[in-house]
């Protein structure tokens, strides 16, 4: 019996002493998951800040932006530059692209960046306000916001793009889009992007914003009637049987008439302003973040 008494008595201190001791695993395993737990919140925390950060520099950005416009109704000269940077994109290359390489020389002085300097200069004094942003960002921030203060849609954008560098090589003259030639030439030039036809149409609706210069492009004149309002005349405008002489309508323009889905499309934008925003704001964010790693 005592034996029995004995043998309980060992076997219920085994199980408390092993009590303890799981409870003291258990409790050692908690203390030495807290610095990896609190580096899990630590990095939550500081992503969280972050975005907060971005979130107040755009809001901030776009309120200099609004008073630039205001005070001068550049937005179509800014569509155009954050376009021609973002223009030269080769997916097989991996060149190009919105990097703002196209405030450097050579490419700056291509025939096709004509006039360009006007835009970058606009934006400089903006750029030292906001060191911390890249000229890549804000040249796309500047145009997504030029379309939406001129009536536009409301296109997303983010933060992310770095800029181009000397040692970057320059791309070719001949990447962006001729306004004198066809389909062929644009699907060229809108295939080495990564674009499709539905993409081409959509993106050549930024034409109802602003018009040609004579000295910048060898054309003149604006495509609608109200050159400085991101709406869908220019598609009402290229549909016309007897369009306005006093409104442009280059090869590139008819070119869109040239394929059956094409003109479809071009009919559509013409009579639905919502579906060309839609579509258009798709195209656009592609277009902005060509090439660009997040």
């Amino acid at each position: 019996m005592a034996f029995m008494v004995a043998s309980t008595l060992v076997r219920s201190a085994v199980r408390a002493s092993a009590a303890v001791t799981a409870r003291r695993a258990f409790v050692g395993a908690r203390v030495a998951a807290r610095p990896a737990a609190a580096h899990i919140v630590a990095a939550t925390r500081s992503s969280s800040s972050v975005a907060s950060v971005r979130m107040g520099m755009e809001s901030d950005l776009r309120e200099r932006l609004t008073a630039l416009y205001n005070e001068t109704p550049c937005m179509p000269i800014m569509v155009r530059l954050a376009w021609h940077d973002s223009g030269t994109y080769d997916k097989e290359s991996g060149t190009g692209g919105p990097i703002a390489s196209i405030r450097m020389k050579p490419e700056i002085e291509h025939d096709a960046n004509a006039g360009l300097t006007v835009a970058m200069d606009l934006l400089e004094p903006i750029k030292k306000d906001f060191p911390d942003v890249s000229y890549a960002d804000l040249y796309q921030l500047a145009s997504v916001h030029a379309i939406k203060f001129s009536g536009g849609p409301d296109i997303p954008f983010r933060f992310g793009r770095q800029d181009a560098t000397e040692k970057v090589v320059p791309t070719p003259a001949d990447r962006l889009p001729d306004a004198d030639k066809r389909m062929p030439h644009l699907r060229d030039i809108f295939y080495r992007m990564g674009f499709n036809d539905a993409e081409i149409v959509a993106l050549s609706g930024a034409h109802t914003l602003g018009r040609a210069h004579k000295d910048r492009s060898g054309f003149d004149g604006p495509w609608t009637h109200v050159p400085i309002k991101f709406d869908n005349s220019y598609f009402v405008e290229i549909t016309k049987e007897n369009p306005d002489p006093a409104l442009l309508r280059l090869e590139s323009d008819m070119a869109l008439m040239d394929d059956p889905d094409c003109q479809a499309l071009v009919a559509k934008y013409a009579a639905d302003q919502d579906a060309f925003f839609e579509d258009y704001s798709k195209a656009h964010v592609k277009l902005s973040e060509l090439g660009v790693s997040f």
